[in-house]
C-alpha cells in the first residue's frame, strides 16, 4: 500500500477517534436539567423578552430587537438553542412565536414551550393549547398588580384552570413578599417564575427609596435596584416548589463584559436551589449569547 494511503488511514482513525473522545464529552457535559411538576427542563431556559422588543432599556433598541427577530430568525435562533442544549423556552402568546414554534416543530425540534398569560376566566383558550406548552405560569406583572389589590384568588384560579387543561401551572412575580405568601397558603402551583429586579413598585414604595424624581420615573420605566437579586433569593431558597429565576442579567446591564457576564450566572445558581433554574433572553445580533450563556449554565449550573 503507498505511504500516502496508509499516513492518510492513519489520520482518517485518529479523527474518527477524537471524534468519539469528543462526543463522549459533550455527553458527559450535557446542559444539566430540573423538574417542574412531571417534565424535565434545562436549568437554562430561553426567554423571549428581545423577540418580542422588550429591552428594558430605550426605544431605539426595542425597534432594534423587534426588527431583528423575524419569524426566520426567530425559528434559527430556538434551533440553535435546541443544538446548544437548551431544551425549553419561555414566552407570550404572539403572532411570531406561534409560526416560530410551527415552524421549528416542522424541522422535527422538540423544544418545549413555557406559555406566560393570563385571564383565563372561561378556560386555557384553544390558541393557548394548539401550541402545546408543556406548562402555563400566570404572568409576573398582572400577579403583582392582583395582589396588591386583594384579588389573590384570581391568581389562583388561573392555577386551578391551567389543571384542568391537563398542564403544569406556575406562578410569576416580581415582589418576593408575593412568593412569600403563596408559599405560606401552600397553594396549588407546581413552580414559580422569580424576578431577581422588583420591577413593579408602585409610586409610594418608590418615594420610600428615591426621594426626587428621576428621569426614569417620570417616564414610567424600570428601576434595577443592587439589593433586589439578594432580597429574592432569599425567598426562593426557602420556597418548596422549584423556581425559575428571571433577568438575572438586569435586562443587559449586568453583561456589559465578559466578566459582568460571568459573575452573573455565577451568582445567580449560587444563590439559587438546586431544583431552580433560569430564564434568560438572548439576542444575538453581536455575538452567540447562545453559545456564551450555555457555556456558563454548564459551568455554574451543574452538580455542587
Amino acid at each position: 500500500m503507498p505511504k500516502t494511503d496508509l499516513l492518510r488511514r492513519g489520520f482518517l482513525k485518529q479523527t474518527a477517534g477524537a471524534g468519539l473522545i469528543a462526543g463522549a464529552k459533550a455527553r458527559a457535559e450535557a446542559l444539566p436539567d430540573i423538574a417542574i411538576g412531571n417534565k424535565r427542563v434545562s436549568r437554562l431556559i430561553a426567554g423571549s423578552n428581545p423577540i418580542a422588543g422588550y429591552s428594558y432599556g430605550t426605544a431605539k433598541l426595542t425597534a432594534h430587537m423587534q426588527n431583528y427577530f423575524t419569524v426566520e430568525r426567530t425559528t434559527e435562533f430556538l434551533l440553535h438553542c435546541e443544538r446548544q442544549g437548551i431544551t425549553t423556552f419561555q414566552g407570550h402568546l404572539s403572532p411570531k412565536i406561534r409560526s416560530a414554534l410551527l415552524a421549528v416543530r416542522e424541522r422535527g425540534s422538540k423544544i418545549q414551550f413555557i406559555l406566560l398569560a393570563s385571564g383565563y376566566e372561561s378556560g386555557v383558550p384553544k390558541e393557548a393549547l394548539e401550541l402545546q406548552p408543556i406548562a402555563i405560569a400566570h404572568h409576573g406583572g398582572v400577579t403583582d398588580k392582583l395582589f396588591r389589590a386583594g384579588r389573590y384568588a384570581v391568581v389562583r384560579d388561573f392555577v386551578k384552570k391551567v389543571h384542568d387543561a391537563g398542564l403544569v401551572a406556575g406562578i410569576s412575580m416580581h415582589n418576593p413578599d408575593n412568593l412569600a405568601r403563596i408559599e405560606d397558603s401552600d397553594w396549588e402551583n407546581d413552580f414559580y417564575m422569580t424576578c431577581f429586579y422588583y420591577l413593579t413598585r408602585s409610586p409610594e414604595e418608590l418615594g420610600r427609596i428615591v426621594s426626587e424624581p428621576t428621569v426614569e420615573q417620570t417616564l414610567g420605566e424600570y428601576y434595577f435596584f443592587a439589593g433586589d437579586p439578594d432580597r429574592m433569593t432569599q425567598r426562593v431558597r426557602g420556597a418548596r416548589k422549584p423556581c425559575l429565576g428571571f433577568k438575572i442579567l438586569g435586562a443587559g446591564r449586568l453583561c456589559k463584559n465578559a466578566q459582568m457576564l460571568e459573575k452573573a450566572f455565577a451568582y445567580a445558581y449560587r444563590s439559587i436551589k438546586p431544583v431552580d433554574g433560569v430564564i434568560v433572553g438572548m439576542y444575538p445580533a453581536l455575538s452567540d449569547e447562545v453559545q456564551e450563556n450555555v457555556a456558563l449554565a454548564k459551568k455554574y449550573g451543574g452538580p455542587a
